[in-house]
């Protein structure tokens, strides 16, 4: 199993886990943390699932594609670590992935 934290905008962590293959957002659906709302259900047309890979991790993922990058554009609080949670696949090499939940999505 992956172990992921989600830290919400007051800092409170949810440790939830996953398996490989699942996406960032189908976790955080699926374990009910808060702020993760997935409107489009992952399909990249929301931007809803917006969170910020923890500096320390962010190196470690893909980077993001064309339309993730459209739709980041239109979302409040980008950052540089800035990604929507349904465009990334979870993997063994992510186990303690720390992501903090964007204030906008509360």
């Amino acid at each position: 199993m992956i172990k992921i934290v989600f830290v919400d905008p007051t800092g409170k962590q949810h440790a939830v886990e996953a398996s490989a293959g699942q996406s960032l957002m189908q976790v955080a659906v699926d374990a009910l943390v808060p702020g993760i709302e997935a409107s489009c259900g992952g399909n990249c047309i929301c931007a809803t699932c917006h969170c910020h890979v923890d500096p320390q991790w962010y190196g470690r993922l893909a980077p993001p594609d064309v339309l993730e990058q459209d739709m980041l554009a239109c979302t409040n609080e980008v950052q540089p670590t800035s990604r929507l949670s349904c465009q990334v696949p979870l993997t063994e090499a992510l186990d303690g992935l720390i992501v903090h939940i964007a204030a906008s999505q509360h």
